[in-house]
């Protein structure tokens, strides 16, 4: 498969590994909905990594999620369910 972007100026080369990157309260089931949203949008071989990180005082979780990226779309896809995510407080 050969790399393409879907958007001119876009400095993304299709497929492509991508970290993605959400942040909420300890507790609050913040993997399991980041996981959910990630595994809607994304076939099971293309996610490659998903990890936790506590904050240093433990009241704040990151959750990344390395996958193959196959568009734009997908992308903007993720990036709304995220938003729209009443768990995720930011997103990167």
């Amino acid at each position: 498969m050969s790399a393409t972007t879907d958007h001119a100026g876009s400095p993304l080369q299709f497929p492509c590994r991508f970290p993605i990157k959400a942040m909420g309260r300890s507790g609050g089931g913040l993997r399991e909905a980041v996981e959910a949203i990630v595994r809607a949008h994304v076939p099971a071989e293309d996610v490659h990594e998903l990890r936790e990180r506590e904050s240093r005082h433990g009241g704040y979780v990151s959750v990344t999620a390395v996958i193959t990226a196959r568009s734009r779309a997908q992308l903007d896809a993720i990036y709304l369910a995220l938003s729209e995510c009443s768990q995720v407080m930011m997103r990167l």
